[in-house]
């Protein structure tokens, strides 16, 4: 029964805050907190429960039944999916303190907090599934609260356009996740995990023909299945191409930043990707797509983040950079890295994320640093705390970012020559990650301020219930980096190769020496850069404005969509409306319409109202019927 629990807490706490939110108001934390909280005890117990025996395995009831065709609502619970319980349930209960303070006086503030419960339970459910369809159904759910949380504050236009958008290309990628999905019936007869995974190595060199009518293109059925599967962890991840929803995500609350575009949803594409670890092993083709789509998604994005000036907008590109770290490493078999970074950059992420808040808040919604400067006094806590998320992610040595790390970095240079070629692409990211995170500190808490002078001010650290899950982040930062956790997921994660326990040889000891120059080396060419030669940015963004303006304006990719896709299917659209619609639809229906208009006009003309007109009318019918009766 507890188990049940974890996820129907938060879901009763949506269901009364929904339904009576208007009386309760801002007293609606009252109810989601306690919720959230009681999840995560009853989280941390299944943990316990998970690590001292076998997996979980729990039937609910029987969703579907149609023949062959049997889908229950169950849980699996192993020790993958008690480290991710942990993780939603952790974030989600320090967020939901948080937006105590962030969402105060907010008028959706129990509209919010709604979301936000509904939001944990679908994530929670996500994690927990056994079977394929129920993993599918709440993958749409996770994505449905993502679009009602970006566009919380609908009033404004670039919330709803951000929503909207999230909302279109998460379809683009979970059209073919939803075809994986019916893939997996028609070829396992099953959507459990269990039943799929016991039947995959008989199906490992099945063939599929792509071509209809005679033509022949032969696919590895496997190759394919993963693929599609995969389609939807690049949406929902944010990979290349599909990563351009995420960063205008962040038009919604900042608390939702941390809680679903850093440490949950978009981590779901590299949990479903290792909780599939069985059949990607089995496809050497697919594993290298997700490989190298991963690699260029972590160095594609860190580009980008070099430029920008939104301190949301900046960590958001770094998830995406770091999104596809778990990615590659997931690619090339090291699945116990991927998902040992998964966890530890929940923590440090989600801290980036709720410091960038602090600062927007306490510089009453500011978010360009352009315009910030000299904060790390007036918000000491912020500050502190925001250094050692940015140490975190920079893979500063003994953080739990170094760690998991340098674990991706090792697993990518045992897979072979792809590998080999990815983790020096994982190097050259890690520098770009350090450089980019301290420019954030440098210029957004250190030199001169920059802020407004009213607001200057007036600047504070936040409410207690804003800086508190500051703390414990920050602790979780560096404290998880030494808890065990490629040991604890060992057992739930095959791969297809041996990985080093131990990372012996000079190779390893070289690769995690070279690692830490490279983020040491970021962080002092940013301290040259923003604190001694303040001015040098400026002049190299001169010298190689070409590169400068490609990365501050994301590489074009939005404007290559616009021109490719949007454009062309709204002026479709619009000729299907006008052509189609209008004067053929419409004007079928317009005619019909306007025939019986004039057959009533010429109708009403026989209505003259004079008896002896109706009289001889009378007549004239019958001498007409007499006369065709009389001739036939």
């Amino acid at each position: 029964m507890k188990y049940a629990l974890i996820p129907l807490l938060p879901f009763a706490a949506f269901i009364v805050i929904g339904l009576f939110g208007h009386w309760i108001r801002d007293r609606a934390h009252w109810i989601a907190v306690p919720a959230v909280l009681g999840s995560f005890v009853l989280a941390a117990s299944a943990f316990f429960d998970i690590a001292q025996g076998t997996p979980v395995r729990l039937t609910l009831y029987s969703w579907i039944s149609s023949g062959s065709f049997q889908v229950p609502i169950g849980f699996y619970i192993d020790r993958l999916a008690a480290a991710m319980l942990l993780l939603v349930t952790i974030v989600s209960g320090l967020v939901h303190v948080y937006t105590i303070g962030y969402m105060r006086g907010d008028a959706g503030y129990a509209r919010f907090f709604s979301y936000i419960a509904l939001f944990t339970f679908s994530m929670l459910m996500l994690v927990m599934a056994d079977n394929f369809l129920q993993l599918y159904v709440f993958w749409e759910a996770v994505g449905l609260c993502s679009y009602l949380l970006i566009g919380h504050w609908y009033e404004r236009k670039a919330a709803s356009d951000a929503a909207m958008k999230a909302f279109i290309v998460n379809r683009v990628g979970d059209f073919g996740f939803g075809l994986g999905v019916m893939l997996v019936f028609a070829l396992f007869g099953t959507l459990q995990y269990e039943q799929v995974f016991a039947q995959a190595a008989s199906h490992a060199h099945e063939t599929l023909n792509l071509l209809p009518f005679g033509g022949a293109w032969p696919v590895n059925v496997l190759t394919l299945l993963c693929l599609l599967l995969f389609a939807g962890a690049v949406g929902k991840s944010a990979q290349v191409p599909l990563h351009v929803w995420l960063p205008d995500a962040m038009e919604g609350p900042t608390p939702i930043s941390a809680l679903i575009h850093a440490a949950t949803m978009v981590t779901a594409g590299v949990f479903m990707v290792a909780r599939f670890a069985t059949l990607y092993n089995l496809s050497p083709t697919a594993m290298a797509v997700v490989a190298v789509v991963g690699g260029v998604t972590a160095i594609f994005a860190a580009t980008i983040a070099l430029t920008q000036n939104d301190i949301k907008r900046i960590v958001a590109y770094s998830t995406v950079s770091q999104l596809g770290y778990m990615m590659m490493a997931c690619g090339l078999g090291a699945y116990t890295a991927g998902i040992y970074h998964l966890l530890t950059h929940g923590a440090f992420k989600a801290l980036l994320f709720l410091g960038c808040g602090s600062v927007i808040i306490a510089l009453h919604h500011e978010q360009d640093i352009r315009r910030m400067g000299g904060l790390k006094d007036k918000l000491p806590i912020t500050y502190w705390t925001f250094v050692i998320g940015s140490l975190a992610l920079a893979g500063f040595p003994l953080t739990a970012g170094f760690f998991s790390k340098d674990e991706i970095l090792i697993g990518a240079w045992t897979a072979g020559p792809l590998g080999r070629t990815l983790t020096v692409v994982g190097l050259l990211t890690a520098f770009l990650t350090a450089f980019y995170s301290f420019r954030l500190v440098f210029v957004a808490f250190w030199g001169p301020s920059r802020v407004d002078p009213h607001v200057a001010r007036q600047v504070h650290e936040p409410s207690p219930t804003m800086t508190m899950p500051l703390i414990v982040l920050a602790a979780l930062a560096i404290v998880t980096g030494y808890l065990g956790i490629p040991g604890f997921l060992s057992p739930a994660l095959p791969g297809p190769m041996s990985l080093p326990p131990a990372h012996e040889g000079a190779a390893t000891f070289a690769i995690m020496a070279l690692a830490t120059v490279m983020g040491l080396g970021g962080i002092a060419l940013a301290y040259v850069f923003y604190v001694l030669k303040p001015a040098l940015p400026s002049v190299i963004a001169q010298q190689w404005s070409s590169l400068y303006a490609g990365s501050l304006h994301k590489w074009y990719v939005d404007e290559l969509y616009e021109a490719w896709f949007v454009r062309p299917t709204i002026e479709a659209a619009n000729d299907l409306w006008q052509w189609i619609d209008m004067r053929v639809i419409d004007a079928a229906v317009n005619g019909v319409a306007g025939s019986i208009n004039l057959w009533s006009r010429a109708l009403r003309l026989i209505q003259s109202g004079e008896v002896q007109h109706y009289a001889l009318a009378m007549a004239l019918g019958a001498v007409v019927i007499l006369g065709v009766y009389m001739l036939l």
